[in-house]
């Protein structure tokens, strides 16, 4: 065996493995270089053709995926493996870990169903799956959520369309649902009068439909009023604030007296 004859094949095929591989990781680079920028292409044709920002970022996501598997693809045809095949094990792969992780399954494809029925879009401010929030992007898999804390949560997809879904976005305005509590020698009518009054004076309060200010119950203290005003969604904590702070001045001003029990108490005849 002549060993220089050995070495300079084997000096030749490492070349060649080694230019094969430096040629992959150039490919690897300069695809994901061309990715971004058709991305950004893509985004930019979305956005001039008036798509919502719910629908974009689901289609950028599921391109994303996809550009990237076309890359892997094309690397291993680089390296002289049988793209035709490889398609065929991933397949088949995909049905054994579709089979497997079938929940994964089910978040996408509640995700797909979320985009298409459109139950709430990005920047809706919703309660689903047990989680309160402004909605911050519908992924293939998870919808991530800012509760009102700032605290950025992250729900599967299934979990929020297999659940009740609160939309408080949808229509142009909410009810501030609040009581006030007044003790048994308060005129009701009185009261209501003063506290429609004050509501009117309050900011971002809708004059139309009216404040509702009605006799709600009877507890042992006395009667409680309901006091609901009215107002656009994105004023809902500024309104809720703001009457909580004119039941109080009231009742206050009016001179009502605090709210207590009453009792009354019999004596047995010996």
């Amino acid at each position: 065996m002549d060993f220089n004859l050995v070495v300079n094949s084997a000096i030749e095929i490492l070349i060649a493995v080694g230019l094969k591989i430096l040629g992959a990781i150039i490919f690897w680079f300069v695809g994901r270089w061309l990715i971004g920028i058709a991305m950004k292409l893509i985004t930019r044709a979305f956005r001039s053709s008036n798509i919502e920002e719910t629908l974009l970022v689901y289609l950028k996501a599921a391109l994303g995926v996809t550009l990237n598997l076309v890359l892997i693809v094309a690397i291993l045809g680089f390296f002289g493996i049988e793209t035709t095949s490889f398609a065929a094990l991933l397949a088949a792969a995909g049905i054994a870990i579709g089979a497997a992780w079938s929940g994964l399954l089910a978040h996408f494809a509640a995700g797909a169903f979320l985009v298409i029925f459109r139950p709430f879009m990005v920047g809706d401010f919703i309660t689903a799956g047990g989680v309160t929030g402004t909605v911050h992007e519908i992924g293939l898999f998870v919808t991530t959520i800012d509760q009102m804390d700032n605290v950025r949560t992250i729900v599967g997809n299934n979990v929020l369309f297999s659940d009740v879904i609160q939309n408080f976005s949808t229509n142009p305005y909410r009810r501030v649902d609040l009581v006030a509590q007044l003790n048994h020698d308060v005129n009701q009518n009185h009261a209501i009068a003063l506290f429609k009054e004050k509501l009117a004076g309050i900011a971002n309060v809708m004059a139309e439909p009216a404040p509702d200010v009605e006799l709600l119950e009877f507890t042992p203290m006395g009667p409680v009023l309901a006091v609901r005003p009215y107002c656009n969604n994105d004023q809902y904590w500024q309104v809720y604030f703001d009457t909580n702070k004119v039941i109080r001045e009231t009742c206050v001003e009016a001179g009502f007296s605090v709210p207590e029990h009453h009792f009354a108490l019999t004596q047995k005849a010996a």
